[in-house]
């Protein structure tokens, strides 16, 4: 069976993925869950967001391993997520906002054929 992404990433949001990387290192993703910014997704340095069980890693982004609450998984677990970027400051702590733009999570459910099936998630490490 083919295995099919959870989350994805729109070649904009690269572009600004590719910038903070080379300025901050290796970096992380974490599905906000209406602290600070609503329910943007959060990017930090890797390692400068703590996760453990109660954080569930839906795959990579760019090369950055993305995360989301275990009970927000609950409610989104049925959904595909695409992070993009647009103009404008968030309220946020996340790395691209000196930037002037934010990402944002744009989602709609998965509609699976026969041969396909969810790429499995677990939970997070103590990092």
């Amino acid at each position: 069976m083919k295995e099919v992404a959870r989350v994805h990433v729109t070649d904009e949001a690269k572009k600004v993925i590719e910038t903070l990387r080379a300025k901050h290192g290796e970096l992380m993703f974490h599905q906000s869950g209406g602290c600070c910014d609503g329910s943007s997704p959060m990017c930090y340095e890797k390692g400068e967001f703590l996760v453990g069980p109660a954080d569930v890693w839906l795959g990579e982004i760019d090369g950055c391993d993305f995360y989301i609450a275990k009970d927000q998984f609950e409610t989104w677990k049925h959904t595909e997520l695409t992070i993009d970027v647009v103009p404008g400051r968030g309220a946020s702590f996340s790395l691209e906002i000196p930037m002037g733009v934010r990402f944002v999570t744009k989602s709609k459910l998965f509609c699976l054929k026969d041969d396909e099936k969810l790429i499995e998630t677990r939970l997070g490490d103590m990092i």
